[in-house]
């Protein structure tokens, strides 16, 4: 069983953000899978086959792209870990949540490694820091309303 990112993978970006809310309605955000497309404007479907748990597998769209990720590993309310194989790249994906002080801080690292990534990093680096970018500011956007 997989229980971090790849840290020798072609491309590792790690980001992190803080979030004015409290990590319960962060994490039901992150957690639900089937509402990523009314929050996350970057994912055009999503759905799975229940709640995640450790094996688990979830289906979503982005960029023309269909994902199946695996849930490698969950701590509910503090880590989950997903990924898989998808067009060529083998992504590994970690999100960690902490509370202090009723507000959530959100780090998020995400290793790709395959023969589309070591035929261009620097294009494949950029395309996945804009991609969490993005998806760390409708998160907190998101969970800042207090509304999906």
């Amino acid at each position: 069983m997989i229980i971090n990112i790849d840290t020798a993978a072609a491309v590792v970006v790690r980001l992190e953000t803080v979030i004015d809310a409290p990590l319960s309605r962060v994490w039901d955000l992150h957690t639900d899978v089937p509402a990523w497309p009314s929050w996350q404007t970057d994912i055009t479907t999503a759905s799975a086959d229940g709640p995640l748990a450790e094996g688990s597998v979830f289906h979503w769209s982005t960029f023309g792209l269909d994902i199946d990720s695996t849930v490698y590993t969950i701590e509910p309310g503090r880590r989950i870990l997903w990924g898989g194989p998808a067009h060529g790249i083998t992504g590994i994906h970690e999100w960690t949540f902490t509370e202090r002080d009723g507000r959530t801080y959100v780090q998020t690292a995400e290793s790709w490694d395959g023969e589309p990534v070591h035929a261009d990093r620097d294009g494949m680096r950029a395309a996945l820091e804009a991609s969490l970018t993005a998806w760390l500011a409708h998160l907190k956007q998101t969970a800042e309303n207090g509304a999906r």
